[in-house]
Protein backbone atom coordinates (compact mmCIF):
# COMPACT_ATOMS: atom_id res chain seq x y z
CA UNK A 1 0.00 0.00 0.00
CA UNK A 2 1.51 3.09 -0.79
CA UNK A 3 2.01 6.32 1.51
CA UNK A 4 -1.12 7.92 0.31
CA UNK A 5 -3.62 5.00 0.94
CA UNK A 6 -1.94 4.55 4.09
CA UNK A 7 -2.51 7.83 5.36
CA UNK A 8 -6.31 7.44 4.21
CA UNK A 9 -7.00 4.19 5.78
CA UNK A 10 -5.11 5.62 9.10
CA UNK A 11 -7.81 8.30 8.89
CA UNK A 12 -10.61 6.65 7.99
CA UNK A 13 -10.24 3.97 11.07
CA UNK A 14 -9.88 7.14 13.12
CA UNK A 15 -6.50 7.80 12.80
CA UNK A 16 -7.46 11.82 13.62
CA UNK A 17 -8.27 11.39 16.88
CA UNK A 18 -5.64 9.34 17.72
CA UNK A 19 -3.37 12.31 16.97
CA UNK A 20 -5.48 15.06 18.62
CA UNK A 21 -5.26 12.57 21.78
CA UNK A 22 -1.41 12.45 21.42
CA UNK A 23 -1.49 16.26 20.66
CA UNK A 24 -3.27 16.62 23.48
CA UNK A 25 -1.63 14.27 25.80
CA UNK A 26 1.74 16.35 25.40
CA UNK A 27 0.55 19.22 25.91
CA UNK A 28 -1.00 18.15 29.05
CA UNK A 29 2.81 16.98 29.88
CA UNK A 30 4.28 20.03 28.40
CA UNK A 31 2.29 22.37 30.57
CA UNK A 32 3.67 20.60 33.79
CA UNK A 33 6.98 21.17 32.94
CA UNK A 34 6.98 24.93 34.83
CA UNK A 35 5.70 24.29 38.51
CA UNK A 36 3.65 26.47 41.21
CA UNK A 37 4.75 25.95 44.62
CA UNK A 38 2.69 23.83 46.16
CA UNK A 39 2.37 22.38 49.68
CA UNK A 40 2.67 18.69 50.60
CA UNK A 41 -1.27 18.16 50.60
CA UNK A 42 -1.30 19.22 46.99
CA UNK A 43 1.51 17.15 46.33
CA UNK A 44 0.04 14.13 47.67
CA UNK A 45 -2.86 14.65 46.36
CA UNK A 46 -1.01 14.67 42.85
CA UNK A 47 1.19 11.72 43.22
CA UNK A 48 -2.17 9.74 44.48
CA UNK A 49 -4.44 10.92 41.23
CA UNK A 50 -1.22 9.58 38.85
CA UNK A 51 -0.74 6.49 40.75
CA UNK A 52 -4.33 5.29 40.32
CA UNK A 53 -4.45 6.95 36.44
CA UNK A 54 -1.30 5.16 35.96
CA UNK A 55 -2.63 1.72 37.38
CA UNK A 56 -5.94 1.87 35.61
CA UNK A 57 -3.81 2.65 32.35
CA UNK A 58 -1.39 -0.52 32.63
CA UNK A 59 -4.44 -2.82 34.45
CA UNK A 60 -6.66 -2.02 31.52
CA UNK A 61 -4.24 -2.09 28.92
CA UNK A 62 -2.98 -5.97 30.01
CA UNK A 63 -6.73 -6.61 30.77
CA UNK A 64 -7.08 -5.84 26.83
CA UNK A 65 -3.61 -7.84 25.62
CA UNK A 66 -4.04 -8.67 22.13
CA UNK A 67 -7.07 -6.56 21.38
CA UNK A 68 -5.24 -3.39 22.35
CA UNK A 69 -5.63 -0.62 19.59
CA UNK A 70 -5.15 3.45 19.81
CA UNK A 71 -7.61 3.59 16.91
CA UNK A 72 -11.51 3.62 17.72
CA UNK A 73 -12.36 1.02 14.85
CA UNK A 74 -11.22 -2.83 16.76
CA UNK A 75 -9.40 -5.44 15.27
CA UNK A 76 -9.86 -7.72 13.06
CA UNK A 77 -8.67 -10.22 15.72
CA UNK A 78 -10.81 -8.67 18.81
CA UNK A 79 -12.97 -10.18 21.07
CA UNK A 80 -15.17 -8.54 23.30
CA UNK A 81 -13.40 -7.70 26.85
CA UNK A 82 -15.92 -7.18 29.48
CA UNK A 83 -13.80 -8.51 32.68
CA UNK A 84 -11.40 -6.80 35.16
CA UNK A 85 -11.59 -2.87 34.77
CA UNK A 86 -13.82 -3.57 31.98
CA UNK A 87 -16.52 -5.02 34.14
CA UNK A 88 -16.74 -1.55 36.12
CA UNK A 89 -16.44 0.57 33.04
CA UNK A 90 -16.43 0.60 29.22
CA UNK A 91 -13.87 2.86 28.77
CA UNK A 92 -11.18 2.52 31.77
CA UNK A 93 -8.24 3.58 29.83
CA UNK A 94 -9.48 7.14 28.86
CA UNK A 95 -10.45 7.38 32.51
CA UNK A 96 -6.98 6.31 33.75
CA UNK A 97 -5.26 9.00 31.40
CA UNK A 98 -7.80 11.42 32.75
CA UNK A 99 -6.94 10.82 35.98
CA UNK A 100 -3.20 10.82 35.41
CA UNK A 101 -3.55 14.61 33.66
CA UNK A 102 -5.45 15.37 36.50
CA UNK A 103 -2.80 14.37 38.79
CA UNK A 104 -0.15 15.88 37.20
CA UNK A 105 -1.73 18.81 36.99
CA UNK A 106 -2.01 19.18 40.60
CA UNK A 107 0.99 17.71 41.24
CA UNK A 108 2.67 20.80 39.48
CA UNK A 109 0.23 23.37 40.61
CA UNK A 110 -0.48 23.85 36.80
CA UNK A 111 -3.59 25.24 35.23
CA UNK A 112 -2.26 24.78 32.23
CA UNK A 113 -2.45 20.76 32.91
CA UNK A 114 -5.28 20.98 34.24
CA UNK A 115 -6.67 22.53 31.15
CA UNK A 116 -5.74 20.49 28.69
CA UNK A 117 -6.75 17.75 30.58
CA UNK A 118 -10.53 18.81 30.06
CA UNK A 119 -9.91 19.18 26.83
CA UNK A 120 -9.55 15.51 26.42
CA UNK A 121 -12.71 14.61 28.20
CA UNK A 122 -14.76 15.67 25.25
CA UNK A 123 -12.33 14.07 23.06
CA UNK A 124 -12.48 11.02 24.60
CA UNK A 125 -16.02 11.19 25.00
CA UNK A 126 -16.17 11.88 21.16
CA UNK A 127 -13.69 8.87 20.53
CA UNK A 128 -15.28 6.38 22.78
CA UNK A 129 -18.78 7.23 20.57
CA UNK A 130 -17.25 6.34 17.56
CA UNK A 131 -15.59 3.28 18.99
CA UNK A 132 -19.43 2.27 20.39
CA UNK A 133 -20.82 2.48 17.02
CA UNK A 134 -18.20 0.36 15.93
CA UNK A 135 -18.50 -2.27 18.62
CA UNK A 136 -21.88 -2.89 18.14
CA UNK A 137 -21.52 -3.77 14.94
CA UNK A 138 -19.03 -6.04 15.19
CA UNK A 139 -20.42 -7.59 18.73
CA UNK A 140 -24.00 -8.56 19.33
CA UNK A 141 -23.77 -8.38 23.29
CA UNK A 142 -21.86 -4.89 23.46
CA UNK A 143 -25.60 -3.70 23.52
CA UNK A 144 -26.58 -5.28 26.54
CA UNK A 145 -22.82 -4.49 28.42
CA UNK A 146 -23.48 -0.94 27.33
CA UNK A 147 -26.51 -1.05 29.49
CA UNK A 148 -25.00 -2.18 32.51
CA UNK A 149 -21.70 -0.31 32.57
CA UNK A 150 -21.08 3.18 32.61
CA UNK A 151 -18.59 4.59 29.90
CA UNK A 152 -15.91 6.45 32.14
CA UNK A 153 -16.79 6.35 36.32
CA UNK A 154 -18.58 3.20 37.40
CA UNK A 155 -22.21 3.68 38.62
CA UNK A 156 -21.51 7.64 37.26
CA UNK A 157 -20.88 8.88 33.78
Amino acid sequence: MNPQNRLQSFRQRGGDLVAAQFVLLALVALSGRQRSEVGVVQKTAGLALMGLGGAVVMGSGRTLGRNLSPLPEPLDTSELVTTGLYAHVRHPIYSGLLTLGLGWGVLRGSPGALGWTAALAPLFHFKSAREEKALLVRFPDYAAYRKRTKRFVPGVI
